[in-house]
């Protein structure tokens, strides 16, 4: 566009220098052919013969490669070529320009070969236009020195378009560079990998890279003790917990009389059953984050046959509940995992379905090969997750609102989410409100 809009620019300026001077001929041209005009009014004032377009014609035949002269009839009366004038010819003439200039306006026109015709009107003592002067004048001479301007502009432009996008490329590079490495840094920190930020600048890409070490420190310090605190209170928690749980089944068990005795029993070994549950939650969790990425044995699992054993072990409670598991496994999806925590994310996210799914529904299990990536599916017709609670759920001790129907400790998806990302993948879901939901782990294949 900028190319397109210099190239007009300097054809429209060219026009207007042109214009310019053979306007400032054509006000020479009219002044002499008055001046012709005043003689032969003097001349037949005192008798005498004239011939006003032959004077013109003596006078002004070198004003133009051609000269021409005609009446108010458009009639041409006189012609010179090349300063000699010529009694007999055929020429090229513009009507238009004719009957423009005797309607008392300069007019001109271009020819394809680069000659302009410019027709000047010529007023009488009653400023009556009786005659049109016309010369002719090649002006290729001025196509070619705007065509070599345009070539040392552009040339020059091309010139200085190399460097100035070499810069501009080296300029973003390493621009753009440090910002990539900054924002890998903070994806590295939302997965909880607080490495060091190495940035060395004094401006303030480098005071961000500070303010990140500086963070990841104190994200990494606080992190650790929480997941330690967590770790000795369940270690804490388990011993009394055990207890509570043996003293609660004994006086279910022991006392068969009191009704209402037996409610609170029951009540009590139900959530001691719950406490422990979530307990011996924590305390794998504990582990798993304890564990660093070469800690965690991983090995070419096929991941249809992983799915399979799961749900056989799991069909039992679903038939329990009258859900019927549609099962499709495809095969060749293959992941670099640790098959036990593997197999514990596929048997929560399976123990979910079952556990929020009425009785008489399906749940389809599907394993299957999407691109680049190995994806185990569990869908269910279960009660669903409003939609804005899907990103919440799989935070730590979050239970969904509509959860309270099903035992739980809200540690289940979130410890799905990080067994996928532990192995480089990612968990899917989509869900609707008495609809039911998809959870899909996703993982890279192999």
């Amino acid at each position: 566009m900028i190319i397109v809009s210099v190239n007009k620019a300097i054809d429209y300026f060219s026009f207007v220098t042109i214009e310019k001077q053979m306007m400032e001929k054509a006000d020479l041209c009219e002044l002499s052919f008055r001046e012709i005009l005043a003689k032969h009014e003097k001349a037949e004032g005192e008798g005498q013969v004239s011939n006003v377009p032959r004077s013109a014609l003596e006078t002004l035949k070198a004003s133009g490669q051609e000269v021409r002269i005609y009446d108010s009839n458009q009639k041409l009366l006189g012609l010179a070529v090349n300063g000699i004038i010529v009694y007999d010819g055929n020429p090229l003439i513009f009507k238009g320009n004719i009957e423009n200039a005797l309607k008392g306006n300069y007019s001109y026109s271009v020819t394809d070969n680069k000659l302009l015709y410019f027709a000047i009107p010529i007023q009488d003592m009653y400023y009556q236009n009786i005659y049109v002067f016309e010369f002719v004048e090649d002006i290729s001479y001025f196509y070619e020195i705007m065509n070599q301007i345009r070539y040392i502009l552009f040339a020059s432009a091309g010139g200085f378009l190399v460097p100035i996008t070499l810069s501009s490329l080296f300029i973003a590079r390493n621009t753009t560079k440090p910002i990539k490495y900054l924002l890998g840094a903070t994806e590295k920190f939302s997965k909880q990998q607080f490495e060091q930020v190495e940035l060395n600048r004094k401006d303030e890409l480098g005071m961000l890279a500070a303010g990140l070490n500086r963070m990841g420190i104190q994200l990494n310090d606080y992190i650790q003790y929480q997941k330690q605190f967590v770790s000795n209170v369940s270690h804490e928690l388990k011993t009394p917990l055990a207890a509570i749980r043996g003293f609660s089944q004994y006086l279910y068990e022991g006392d068969n009389e009191d009704k209402e005795l037996q409610k609170i029993y029951f009540h009590l070994v139900n959530e001691s059953d719950r406490l422990t549950l979530l307990i011996n939650e924590l305390l794998m969790l504990s582990r798993f984050d304890k564990a660093g990425p070469d800690e965690i044995g991983t090995e070419k699992t096929d991941l249809s046959e992983l799915t399979g054993q799961v749900i056989a072990d799991m069909r039992a409670k679903a038939e329990g509940k009258a859900i019927s598991l549609e099962v499709k496994l495809e095969k060749g999806a293959f992941a670099y995992v640790n098959q036990i925590l593997m197999s514990h994310a596929i048997a929560n996210i399976l123990d979910n379905a079952i556990k929020y799914s009425n009785a008489n529904t399906h749940i389809q299990i599907e394993t299957l090969i999407r691109q680049k990536e190995a994806v185990i599916q569990i869908r269910d017709q279960g009660i669903g997750i409003g939609e804005d609670e899907i990103a919440q759920v799989q935070e730590r001790f979050y239970r969904a609102r509509n959860s309270n129907e099903a035992k739980g400790s809200g540690l289940g998806l979130s410890m799905c989410k990080e067994i996928a990302e532990k192995f480089n993948g990612y968990l899917v879901i989509e869900s609707k409100i008495d609809v039911g939901s998809t959870v899909s782990i996703v993982l890279p294949l192999v």
